[in-house]
């Protein structure tokens, strides 16, 4: 199949993601290539790929056809020429545009062309020569020869003035500051220069004993890496690429390489970096088939800084991947001791000033040693980042050093209070429960949260409210039976009977036995959502404590409960939507696209699964949808920063975060919406009624696309106005 245009620059090549092509999509690993106007190798997206001179040529000047090469681009407005066809007449020295592109255009490096005094070069009046030697032109000296920059003789912008030129040749500098000449042109000359005094170079001398490199106001911007030979470094780097400057701090031992034989920062292999990367083209060959080829073909060059971004998340990704997939070697079977010493009083740890000082190490080394074989072993199966294990371990380290009982399961408390040093809490969880070495001592947040709401009632009322809790908190598997209820739902039935409680205790209400039918009525609101509400929180106190014969009687049976007023679905205001479906963050782009068009639930969003979107198509429960156009835009360009943010995570689900990526649970229903930017059920609600007004409010269509039940899609239709709607399809 052939792909389409890009959507926004219309290229029918280099199609990469989401209806764009690699040049035009955010996250493709294209990170450098050629000016669009004066085709220099060296343009990055941050310009658009524009080099700064055409950059600032575009911002002065009009579009037109070049009256040299046809092209559209912006000309000057004096010579009707592009910026490429009006750099060929400078270098040639001529005025004449059409002889000077006769052979060809001269390409070049991008930013190569600054002027020494630090002003950029401008054409002249028309009749004159362009460039920055127009003057001698205009006032009748004799033209300076005009030569071919190369790209070791780059100018640059110089804030400072730079070295006075020889007064005999006027093109290279003085040999010093107190002579007049360099060093070919001095009398008696020419003399050899001595070697540079920083480097000991004895080529390419520039003035004041210091060569071209070393030299701060050299015309030298850009050379290749001494260490990799990597072209595009400069001068503020000490001439080396990132690349190099990471492996020298990482390996400062200098020694030759055992390939290339030069005298080199090597590792522990004794391979330079320069042959070590020649392995991202021999991935799967060993280390004598690298020698060889090496010796027989030479190495692979390249620009500097070219493996950064995305090239450095695919290559870790693929050794992620490899590590992944072998074997790993079973651990030794191990367990905490089962006795453990009791302290006389229990004090706070001061975590900051052992962050500070240092903290103990741990009291058993052969326990330190194996959890760090099982973080490891946690790591390359989840597809941590390399400073989330090694996070990871220093956190267990510091467990163990502080542990009373050395070899004892460390306590899940203990763990949480590595958060006031940013410690890694979730992780060393995960690690500790895998392998058997946590005693989960905290108290949940619900049980905090109901002793909190029922103090102050009596004793033997909170004895049967602690009853209802607990049956509706983990169920009950013997008659009678019931499943476990959800916390929100617990929490919401506690609160709204909370009131009536409350008030029943200060009439001197000693238990819920003693409630009747008429205490019931007389502290029921008259109407409303009040009404509603309160009784639902009672009837599923007093029904369940009836069922196991706490109470005798269920004062709230035969109390109509009639329906609550409910809530009329709103839309969204549509500049809501329109910004979260076309913002640049792909993640809220793709949740914003599956709720407006197929109004997907908080809860159906969180457990998408990555096999759940396939062939064009979402399984979303027992419903397979039919995915829309927008929505597979976006959903694949969410998949391709999700690969290379996280390429080896063994999450599962479709939406993660920084933190799910290191395990296998869910993101919140509440990160959902926070990344979301409003509320998933308003935008859920607006795309329903969206479909209840292109239907005329066909239930059977809502239940169908939406899997509502029948109650609920009436919800929705009384947003129509019912003169005008047909008493067919009413009552459909």
């Amino acid at each position: 199949m052939t792909p389409p245009p890009c959507q926004r620059c219309g290229a029918t090549e280099n199609y990469y993601s989401a209806g764009l092509c690699a040049r035009c999509h955010r996250f493709s690993p294209l990170t450098i290539d050629s000016c669009e106007d004066c085709y220099a190798w060296g343009a990055t997206r941050t310009r658009k790929w524009l080099c700064q001179g055409c950059h600032a040529w575009r911002q002065r000047r009009p579009l037109g056809d070049c009256v040299a090469c046809g092209r559209r681009v912006a000309l000057d407005p004096n010579w009707g020429a592009c910026r490429l066809c009006w750099r060929q007449a400078d270098l040639v020295g001529t005025d004449d545009l059409a002889a000077a592109i006769r052979h060809g255009h001269q390409l070049f490096f991008a930013d190569l062309f600054r002027s020494r005094a630090g002003r950029a070069t401008r054409p002249g009046p028309p009749g004159l020569r362009p460039g920055p030697t127009a003057r001698f032109a205009a006032t009748g000296a004799p033209p300076r020869k005009v030569l071919q920059w190369t790209i070791f003789d780059a100018m640059r912008t110089n804030t400072t003035t730079t070295p006075r030129p020889c007064t005999r040749c006027g093109q290279r500098p003085v040999k010093t500051a107190q002579s007049d000449f360099c060093y070919p042109c001095q009398p008696g000359g020419p003399g050899i220069a001595p070697p540079c005094r920083k480097c000991g170079s004895t080529s390419d001398y520039y003035t004041a004993g210091l060569c071209v490199r070393c030299h701060r106001f050299s015309p030298l911007t850009v050379d290749s890496c001494p260490d990799c030979h990597a072209w595009g470094t400069r001068r503020g780097n000490a001439w080396l690429c990132e690349g190099c400057r990471g492996w020298r701090r990482h390996h400062p031992g200098r020694a030759d390489c055992v390939i290339c034989a030069r005298m080199s920062h090597v590792n522990a292999n004794g391979l330079c970096r320069l042959c070590r990367k020649q392995a991202l083209w021999l991935p799967s060959s060993t280390h004598a088939d690298q020698a060889e080829h090496i010796w027989r073909w030479g190495h692979q060059l390249y620009f500097a800084d070219m493996f950064t971004g995305l090239g450095v998340r695919a290559a870790r990704a693929a050794a992620a991947d490899q590590r992944r997939r072998q074997r790993p070697r079973p651990l030794p079977a191990r367990c905490p001791i089962r006795h453990q010493q009791l302290v006389a009083f229990i004090l706070p740890r001061d975590l900051h000033a052992g962050n500070a000082r240092g903290f103990p190490a741990p009291s058993d080394p052969g326990l330190a040693a194996y959890l760090d074989e099982c973080v490891t072993e946690h790591a390359a199966r989840h597809g941590w980042d390399s400073k989330v294990a090694t996070r990871t371990r220093t956190g267990l380290h510091i467990l163990l050093g502080l542990q009373d009982t050395p070899g004892a399961a460390i306590n899940a408390s203990d763990v949480a209070t590595l958060s006031v040093i940013d410690g890694p809490v979730r992780p060393i969880l995960d690690v500790l429960a895998a392998h058997g070495f946590l005693h989960d001592d905290r108290v949940p947040t619900i049980e905090r949260w109901f002793t909190a709401k029922t103090i102050g009632l009596p004793d033997e009322m909170v004895t049967d409210l602690r009853w209802w809790f607990d049956v509706m908190r983990h169920g009950h598997t013997s008659p009678p039976r019931s499943i476990p209820r959800a916390a929100r739902t617990i929490q919401a039935k506690l609160r709204w009977a909370l009131p009536a409680l409350q008030t029943w205790a200060v009439r001197g209400h000693e238990h819920l036995r003693e409630i009747t039918r008429d205490d019931v009525l007389a502290i029921l609101p008259t109407s409303g959502t009040p009404r509603h509400t309160m009784l639902q929180g009672l009837r599923s106190i007093f029904r369940l404590l009836k069922v196991h014969k706490r109470v005798f009687v269920n004062p709230t049976a035969r109390i109509p409960l009639g329906r609550g007023p409910g809530r009329v679905p709103l839309p969204t205001p549509v500049d809501d939507i329109r910004e979260a479906l076309y913002s640049e963050d792909t993640t809220r782009a793709a949740i914003a696209a599956l709720v407006a068009f197929h109004a997907l639930s908080s809860q159906q969003l969180r457990n998408l699964q990555l096999t759940d979107v396939h062939d064009g198509h979402l399984q979303a429960g027992d419903r397979t949808i039919p995915l829309a156009s927008p929505v597979r835009q976006r959903l694949s360009a969410y998949l391709d920063y999700r690969s290379a943010r996280w390429p080896a995570t063994a999450n599962p689900h479709l939406f993660i975060h920084y933190r799910s990526a290191n395990h296998t649970r869910p993101v919140q229903i509440e990160w959902l919406a926070h990344r979301l930017g409003l509320s998933t059920q308003a935008l859920r609600e607006d795309r329903i009624l969206h479909e209840v007004h292109a239907t005329r409010g066909d239930i059977r269509r809502l239940c169908d696309l939406f899997g509502l039940s029948v109650g609920g899609a009436e919800r929705y239709t009384v947003v129509l106005d019912p003169p005008d709607l047909p008493t067919s399809d009413r009552h459909a």
